[in-house]
Parts: C-alpha cells; sequence; structure tokens
C-alpha cells in the first residue's frame, strides 16, 4: 500500500486552475522531492494532503486513509513543516514542543520523553528556555521541525524547510531529514534548492501548471527524452559575433563565455556539433578542448519547466 495516494485532484482557485488532475504515488521508505516553478501547484497539493483546504475533486490517501473521510487519521499519521514558521515567539522553545505534542494527544511520560528526543534530536536542548524571539533563522527552522515530529509520524511534509538559513543550519536539517528517513518516516519535501534533492532524494517529481509532467529518480529523469545537456568548448579566443550566431541556433537553448571558454546548453549535442564547430570555424575561433557535462537536475528542471520567469 502507497503512504500517499493522489488520485485526479483538482483544485481552483475562482478561474485558476491550480492543481489540474494531479495523480501521484509515494511509497513507504522514500524521501520524494517535490520541484516545481513558482505556481506550478506544489503548495496547493501539500495544503490538500494535510487537510487544510479541501480538494474540488479526486481523492488523497495518506497510509491508506482519505484525507476527506477520515481526517483525524490523516492527521495522526503526518507531521508538517510548513514553510512559514509555525511557533509561538512568547513560549520558550521547550513549551513550543511540549504545546504541539499535546494537539498530537501526547501526555505524561511520554510527552517528557518525547520532547527531550526532539531537543536533542534538532540540537535545541542548550536552548530550550530560551524563547525563539532570540533565535537565530536556523534555530527557528529546526524549532519548526522538532514541533512537526514529536508523534513519530509515518508521513512528514516539509515545505522549504531551509528557507533564508545559514549553511551549517541547512546541513542540520539535510541530515536530520536523511536521519529521520531512517527511522522510519516517508518523506516529502520540497524547495527550490535543486542540490538539495539531489542530495538527499530517492524520487523526484516535477509539478508545472498543476499538472506532474516528470517522476522518477534523477537517472530516470536524465534518460527522458530531451534531457539537457551543456558541451564546454575552450577556444583561442572568443567573440561576440559567434556567441549571437550560437545564440540563434534553433536548438541551442543557452550560450555563455566563461573564462575563456564557451558554454552551450541544449537537448542534445551530437545531432548539431557539425554546425557548432562550423559556426566557431566561420570566426577563426580555433578549438583547444570540447567536454560534454552530464545534465544535472537544475538542467533537466529548465529543460522541462522552460527559462521564463514565473511570478
Amino acid at each position: 500500500m502507497s503512504m500517499v495516494a493522489i488520485r485526479n485532484v483538482v483544485k481552483r482557485y475562482g478561474g485558476t486552475l491550480s492543481v489540474d488532475h494531479l495523480n501521484l504515488n509515494i511509497e513507504p521508505g522514500e524521501i520524494f522531492g517535490l520541484l516545481g516553478p513558482n505556481g506550478a501547484g506544489k503548495s496547493t497539493t501539500i495544503k490538500m494532503l494535510s487537510g487544510l483546504i479541501p480538494a474540488d475533486q479526486g481523492e488523497l490517501l495518506v497510509d491508506g486513509y482519505s484525507v476527506g473521510r477520515d481526517p483525524m487519521e490523516v492527521k495522526r499519521r503526518i507531521g508538517l513543516v510548513p514553510q512559514e514558521l509555525a511557533i509561538f515567539e512568547d513560549l520558550s522553545a521547550r513549551d513550543n514542543i511540549v504545546f504541539f505534542a499535546r494537539l498530537q494527544g501526547l501526555s505524561g511520560r511520554l510527552l517528557a520523553e518525547r520532547v527531550e528526543e526532539a531537543l536533542e534530536f534538532t540540537g535545541l536542548k542548550e536552548r530550550q528556555k530560551d524563547r525563539p524571539s532570540r533565535f537565530s533563522g536556523g534555530m527557528k527552522r529546526r524549532l519548526n521541525i522538532a514541533c512537526a515530529i514529536t508523534h513519530r509520524p509515518k508521513l512528514i511534509i516539509m515545505d522549504e524547510p531551509t528557507v533564508g538559513i545559514d549553511p551549517q543550519s541547512r546541513k542540520h536539517i539535510l541530515d536530520s531529514v536523511k536521519e529521520l528517513n531512517r527511522m522510519g518516516s516517508t518523506i516529502i519535501y520540497t524547495t527550490h534548492y535543486m542540490e538539495e534533492v539531489a542530495a538527499i532524494g530517492t524520487r523526484i517529481g516535477i509539478m508545472d501548471q498543476g499538472r506532474l509532467i516528470a517522476c522518477g529518480t534523477e537517472p530516470e529523469l536524465r534518460a527522458l527524452e530531451g534531457s539537457g545537456e551543456k558541451l564546454v568548448i575552450r577556444t583561442s579566443e572568443v567573440k561576440e559575433a559567434a556567441l549571437e550566431e550560437l545564440r540563434r541556433h534553433p536548438r541551442i537553448d543557452k550560450v555563455k563565455a566563461v573564462d575563456g571558454s564557451i558554454e552551450l546548453e541544449m537537448k542534445a549535442s551530437q545531432p548539431y556539433l557539425q554546425d557548432i564547430l562550423f559556426i566557431l570555424s566561420k570566426h577563426e575561433m580555433a578549438v583547444r578542448s570540447l567536454d560534454r557535462v552530464e545534465a544535472n537536475l537544475e538542467m533537466l528542471f529548465l529543460s522541462l519547466t522552460g527559462r521564463k520567469l514565473r511570478d
């Protein structure tokens, strides 16, 4: 049985279709990276899955329970780490964790044990009596996580958990995600930082315009027809006229001059290599070296969703 099953789900805001007949299964034990440009429908999907907003059509299941028909069973199985901090600035770190743990029905000795566990896990034990108003951004993010995990949820949903924090806190959070997964939680992780998903994700889904347009492991996504590729050509000199002609080539997505080299991004270089070499030769630019760079997750993402800015 899938940990998450999303079946033909639709959500509209007025006349805007935010989620368009979405279908997705996430299996137990996965760290599922959910990517997409602004307005792709990621946050709306998470809100529906968490029971914060209803779907207009379709069904969402968590561990076999319907979000619409069995909301309390679903909430017991979910730990939500929202993008916007969900902590009380006028309570101590410990009291924040206790508050959210009690909402999940914990009490007595079990409550005390789980609060200690969460403080230890997030590295906040020494600051447990301090209020979040005295915390750095990274510490607040870690407290946000602590409040979500005391009941040991089967599914942890993390929506942009590393926004605006220092590198040390980011590393701590990524390590924590892997450890929570090792302890048995399935993770849904949304971010705009491609390298984070590449580092921790076992499978990746890319949404755009409310639909799931690609899903699989990173090697599976790379194997998609039309996946991006970078060509790095070192030449005797770099001439702007040649760069402009390369930019006009219909199959080249991006042309950039970097430290005496030309970087080209395209869907596949092999069929057009002769065109590229012809242009360079025409402008009397001798090729000193040529290297192909395997598409990384960011290149794949841009290849699938496009390069136009989204507001």
